[in-house]
């Protein structure tokens, strides 16, 4: 696995349109109608950051959940990164 080029990451966010570059991380922040909604999200983002041990860097603000992706061993954003971003966005879809 290797880091993509920034012209790289910039063609795989065409394919994931909520999802933006910020520094060396993608980002997203989903909406919840209540912070139990919200909290639930995070549980199930974090039972498949485990399955696949690919964690994001959360943040949680009452009905709003960040989430922040690169990958550590390559010093950058990875494909691994945008496998994990099209899993959240499963996951809030479903």
């Amino acid at each position: 696995m290797s880091r993509l080029t920034p012209k790289q990451v910039q063609t795989k966010l065409a394919a994931l349109p909520e999802w933006t570059r910020s520094g060396g991380v993608i980002q997203r922040t989903f909406a919840f109608p209540d912070f139990v909604h919200a909290m639930r999200f995070v549980d199930r983002v974090a039972a498949e950051a485990e399955r696949v041990q690919h964690h994001p860097d959360i943040m949680i603000r009452y009905s709003k959940v960040t989430l922040a992706l690169s990958t550590h061993d390559v010093g950058g954003i990875s494909d691994k990164d945008f496998a994990f971003a099209a899993s959240a966005d499963t996951i809030f879809a479903g």
